[in-house]
């Protein structure tokens, strides 16, 4: 597909969706929303990709919703409102739920709706010069779709002092809440998001999926007997499976698994594997 506000680049398995919209700094609207939501779709059914990055283009990561659409949609009804809404909540659900390990690569300013997009990822890396800020209150609104992910990340007890106050967010203090997971300078940003794209091909893809799945499902689960019933069944499926067989299989062979894609040598396969 030609994309009017994204790019799409691919190194080996690992692909980079980048927000391309630079001179609206990355901004939200309704196309960008619906491109991105068919990159993902289709990026899930592509089997020769295994790491998904999602990053973008210019000085900022993305300064929330585009002038323009937010000059339209004071003009909507609450109908038209409520579809635009779904639209943005359901993408948001799409990446959190995506079945690829997703990587977040910020830099510069993340605001609103851009907080919602790296809380919905996997793992989120920052440049150390990066802020962020939950902007929706000063604009009588209230950051309604992207709360799910955002308190899942920081929490409720976070969550209430930032939505209210819409304070900036330096990157360290993002780290230190749990917004982000580390903070990079600038220049290194890119080779680490690489060096954690190249740590997460060396995961058997189907296992990768079923841990993400595995934790959505468990982060609320209680820990009584159906919780044990069902973790055994799925740790019990992944073991018969073909990729369990062959990592178990390749770690007693002192090989590499059949699915990683990686240029160090075999003795350093089994370094990581027992760590």
């Amino acid at each position: 597909m030609n994309y009017t506000t994204l790019e799409l680049t691919r190194s080996d398995a690992i692909a980079t969706v980048w927000l391309n919209r630079p001179d609206v700094r990355n901004a939200f609207n309704d196309t960008l929303i619906a491109e991105l939501d068919t990159a993902l779709t289709e990026l899930a059914a592509d089997p020769t990709v295994r790491v998904l990055v999602l990053g973008a283009r210019g000085n900022v990561f993305s300064a929330g919703a585009d002038l323009n659409w937010m000059r339209r949609m004071a003009d909507y009804s609450r109908e038209q409102n409520l579809a635009d809404a779904e639209r943005l909540a359901r993408l948001l659900q799409r990446l959190a739920t995506h079945p690829l390990p997703t990587i977040a690569r910020i830099h510069g300013a993340c605001y609103a709706g851009g907080v919602g997009l790296i809380a919905a990822c996997d793992i989120a890396v920052a440049a150390d010069s990066a802020v962020f800020c939950l902007t929706e209150v000063r604009l009588g609104l209230i950051p309604a779709t992207i709360a799910p992910y955002v308190i899942r990340a920081v929490g409720p007890r976070v969550a209430s002092r930032y939505f209210l106050t819409a304070e900036t967010i330096v990157s360290a203090e993002a780290k230190r809440l749990g917004l982000v997971h580390e903070t990079v300078p600038v220049a290194e940003l890119d080779s680490r998001v690489e060096q954690l794209a190249r740590q997460l091909l060396l995961g058997a893809p189907g296992a990768l999926t079923e841990s993400k799945r595995l934790i959505r499902d468990m982060s609320q689960a209680a820990f009584d007997e159906t919780t044990i019933q069902e973790t055994a069944a799925r740790i019990a499926t992944l073991r018969a499976s073909t990729e369990g067989r062959e990592g178990v299989q390749s770690f007693l062979e002192r090989r590499k698994p059949a699915w990683v894609i990686d240029r160090r040598d075999d003795a350093q396969q089994q370094d990581d594997a027992q760590q």
